[in-house]
């Protein structure tokens, strides 16, 4: 089998650019590798994922519960994984993903009071690695970032128009439960935490990207 590196966080916490930069860099040094996304929105697999994010099922992300909604995610992983990469994994390819089965520990998690998050993630990781038989990831690189700089990172994205947002980007309250999810899967489940954000001037702020990338590739020499 090959390997398998999961860039995990909030929204708007630069997951796809230092997922980029990682495969840029790893191209550099002469290694050949995957790089995809979840969920995976140019493929029919993520037709219930879109429609739950753009509020199909409910206005509010815990209009799905978190059983449900997780299943969504889950098929759209396996999909990709038995079209797209599962070849290239198996023969002994380096695959780098933007979100993965993490997300659903951290976004589904957060629908949950904290005294059922062990149980879910149990099932969740039984049901997408065990039953689902997707791969499970060699590293989870957890970007840390505070919930009102994602959110004004979020806004800038979309240039004020909350309208483009889908349920959970708009959600802060349930943002600031996925922080405090995401903080308890990093702690449990061994993931490699990157601190994103910093103080200047006063104001909380992103850290510069190179930094940030610098920090990932620390944090992934034992791997790469």
């Amino acid at each position: 089998m090959g390997k398998l590196l999961i860039f995990e966080g909030l929204d708007g916490s630069g997951k796809g650019t230092q997922t980029a930069l990682l495969c840029d860099t790893l191209r550099r040094r002469g290694m050949d590798l995957r790089q995809i996304t979840f969920p995976d929105y140019e493929s029919d697999s993520s037709a219930l994922v879109r429609m739950y994010l753009s509020g199909r099922f409910g206005d509010r992300p815990d209009d799905v519960n978190a059983y449900a909604s997780s299943t969504f995610f889950a098929v759209d992983r396996f999909a990709s994984y038995k079209t797209v990469w599962g070849e290239f994994y198996r023969s002994g390819g380096l695959v780098v993903s933007d979100r993965y089965t993490t997300s659903n520990a951290v976004h589904q998690c957060s629908k949950l009071p904290p005294m059922h998050w062990d149980g879910f993630l149990n099932w969740l990781f039984d049901f997408e690695y065990k039953k689902l038989g997707i791969p499970e990831p060699d590293a989870v690189v957890y970007l840390a970032v505070d919930v009102e700089v994602s959110q004004r990172l979020l806004a800038e994205r979309y240039q004020g128009d909350t309208a483009r947002m889908d349920i959970q980007e708009k959600d802060t309250e349930y943002l600031a439960r996925s922080r405090a999810a995401a903080e308890y899967c990093a702690r449990t489940l061994g993931w490699r935490r990157v601190d994103c954000t910093r103080v200047e001037d006063g104001r909380k702020t992103m850290r510069p990207v190179e930094e940030i990338h610098a920090q990932v590739l620390a944090q992934l020499a034992d791997i790469l």
